[in-house]
């Protein structure tokens, strides 16, 4: 082998002999060769001082610049180890934290809204509604570029069929929903219509049962017996019942629930978290119910918005876009019977709230057939676990 030849990086290792060769040019291996070297002096010292070719067991070490050759291989050379990939860090927070924030959230927005409709004289939901979505579009994607709260979009792959056959109908009920619920608002109270509410888990059974997605069994029929028992108590015992508002109430829970099972129908497979959700639908929802406007509320609803003031109107949108926020991180930290009574302490202290700021009048009879619609709810969230 000449002096010129370039030595390899990393020497061949002969077992038999139990120590590190050289190949000759013609790539055959010369065993020995470097015992021979050292014996007989051939290529000895002074050619290694130059080369700084000499093998030791932990490497080849440049003596000049006093470099370990794999340093320099490592160097050279892009090397990724096999190393199990690490996954994004999902931003949680403790449920004591989060679940009082969702309570104070959830509560705040419809008493919010009551406080716009009956205070403030701002007797607009259709338009709410459509500013509320026209905000939450804008927020989710705001939050997109500058958040990893809306990650979970990069696992869904949005077609244009799965738009126009899920997203659309889905979008179309739950706008449905939305102007349903806040139409009530006008004639009800906030306690009234919240004892309406804890009809929504039988109206999704029942629901879930045409479309054969649940099986009801005898105790199911004792719990929708039970949950209903309760409302129509609730219902009865009402003081001021204004049969619109019922129905709008009634109608909005029967939209709502079906806007669940369809998602458990089309997006089956497509787990998306409310605010990929929100990202989806608000835009579709903001532009149906715009549509509404010029034949339901006019041009009125932006002649009072000055009246009203900004400060007002954009506070109640943030509110509203806060709770999508907070649902988030309510969902990651807390398990369904936890987000059950979470909801119905939520509704207990909105039904006391109501009672304390707007006066609204409750009866024995609505707080009984309200106990049992909550119990209702408790065994029918057991019973599906």
């Amino acid at each position: 082998m000449s002096s010129k030849t370039r030595s390899p990086i990393l020497p061949s290792y002969n077992p038999g002999l139990g120590s590190p060769t050289r190949r000759s040019g013609s790539g055959s291996p010369s065993p020995g060769a470097s015992e021979s070297m050292r014996r007989t002096g051939s290529g000895g010292a002074d050619s290694k001082e130059k080369s700084g070719q000499d093998y030791f067991g932990n490497g080849y070490v440049n003596p000049e610049k006093g470099q370990n050759l794999f340093e320099q291989a490592r160097q050279n050379a892009d090397i990724t180890p096999n190393l199990p990939e690490q996954k994004a860090k999902k931003v949680t927070m403790n449920p004591a934290l989060i679940i009082p924030i969702w309570i104070a959230l959830s509560s705040a927005v419809i008493l919010y809204n009551k406080y716009l409709y009956s205070n403030l004289n701002y007797p607009y939901p259709i338009f709410i509604t459509s500013y509320h979505l026209g905000c939450a579009a804008l927020g989710t994607r705001v939050l997109r570029m500058t958040t990893n709260l809306m990650d979970g979009l990069d696992k869904v792959e949005m077609t244009r069929e799965l738009y126009l056959k899920s997203i659309l109908p889905i979008g179309v009920l739950f706008s449905g929903s939305l102007i349903l619920s806040n139409t009530a608002y006008l004639t009800l109270s906030v306690s009234f219509i919240q004892m309406l509410k804890a009809f929504t888990p039988v109206a999704i059974l029942l629901i879930s049962a045409v479309f054969k997605l649940q099986v009801l069994t005898s105790r199911l029929v004792m719990i929708v017996l039970l949950i209903s028992t309760g409302c129509a108590l609730a219902a009865y015992g009402e003081l001021h019942f204004e049969m619109f508002g019922f129905l709008c109430q009634v109608s909005a829970v029967a939209f709502e629930s079906s806007r669940l099972v369809m998602i458990q129908i089309l997006l089956q497979g497509l787990k998306m978290d409310p605010l990929c959700s929100l990202h989806y639908y608000a835009p579709v929802c903001a532009i149906i119910n715009a549509c509404f406007l010029p034949f339901t509320e006019g041009l009125a609803p932006f002649r009072e918005y000055l009246r009203i003031g900004p400060l007002i109107m954009l506070s109640n949108a943030a509110v509203a876009f806060g709770l999508n926020v907070a649902a988030v991180f309510l969902i990651g930290a807390a398990g369904g019977l936890v987000l059950t009574l979470a909801g119905v302490f939520k509704d207990i202290l909105l039904i006391s709230s109501s009672v304390i700021f707007f006066g609204s009048p409750i009866t024995g009879i609505q707080i009984f057939g309200y106990s049992l619609a909550l119990g209702g709810m408790v065994a029918y969230k057991t019973a599906s676990k």
